[in-house]
């Protein structure tokens, strides 16, 4: 079997570090090349070789044709990205957090007009998708919820993309109730809201990625809590779906798609 080639939207952040090495490590995957968002030079040294490290993704996709474009930028970058690789009928892996309704209406219509397939994965921990699904099993046995979530300072966006995917997944078929204090001494303290469930975003130094789901009735409360401790955690389900991704065309979201959860 061919070994899959691989290019990495972001590869000197974090999770692209982190990604760079998984690839690596995979006999049946092969790094290609990286893109970053300003000009780092055109070398991105590794311990397995050396490969193309540009700024301008439509050039390196031209340099090394790969069969996958992983993303790890953010919502907005990663549109673009993504338009520009499934124009060459490149399949793609989309790590950026926060895409809306509409944004992944476009992502389903371009995997279908180019014949190619896009994973869309709010959270790659295995773990975190066993509290989402958790959280859905219990969802039609309360009626009150509220998700905290917690990440570093530097994280742009509030909530976590999987904050979005596990409101939306409890509240498509559920109403839920929403207390409405009398008073409100401060603006916004009980967290934004979407069909009755509260969210809460903490960013803080010290926090990677942290998500507790809490369901309240009366006289008790369920809570369901996600820790991740470090990056290498999301790294076997990055690996999972830049295999899987070749595999079927169309637009999948969420891991738990992939894994068949």
């Amino acid at each position: 079997m061919a070994s899959i080639k691989v290019v990495i939207s972001g590869a000197t952040g974090k999770m692209g570090v982190e990604t760079v090495a998984a690839v690596n490590r995979e006999d049946d995957l092969t790094l290609a090349g990286g893109t970053c968002a300003h000009d780092r030079g055109s070398t991105l040294i590794t311990p397995a070789g050396d490969v193309p490290l540009s700024a301008n993704l439509d050039s390196l996709l031209e340099q090394t044709r790969p069969d996958v474009l992983v993303d790890f930028t953010n919502a907005t970058v990663a549109m673009d990205a993504a338009a520009r690789a499934a124009a060459r009928s490149i399949n793609i892996v989309m790590g950026a957090s926060g895409f809306s309704d509409d944004q992944l209406k476009q992502l389903d219509a371009m995997a279908n007009n180019n014949g190619v397939g896009i994973i869309v994965a709010p959270n790659f921990a295995l773990g975190a998708i066993v509290l989402k699904k958790l959280a859905e099993q219990a969802a039609p046995f309360f009626d009150y919820v509220d998700i905290i979530e917690s990440h570093h300072e530097a994280k742009i966006d509030s909530p976590s993309g999987f904050a979005l995917a596990l409101m939306r997944s409890l509240g498509e078929n559920k109403q839920f109730t929403r207390n409405q204090p009398e008073r409100e001494n401060l603006a916004n303290t009980r967290g934004g809201e979407h069909n009755g469930i509260s969210i809460h975003s903490i960013r803080m130094p010290g926090k990677s990625a942290h998500h507790e789901v809490i369901f309240g009735a009366a006289g008790q409360t369920v809570s369901l809590r996600h820790d991740t401790l470090s990056r290498d955690c999301y790294m076997p389900g990055v690996v999972r779906c830049i295999r899987d991704v070749v595999t079927r065309p169309g637009l999948v979201i969420g891991l738990e798609n992939v894994l068949g959860l």
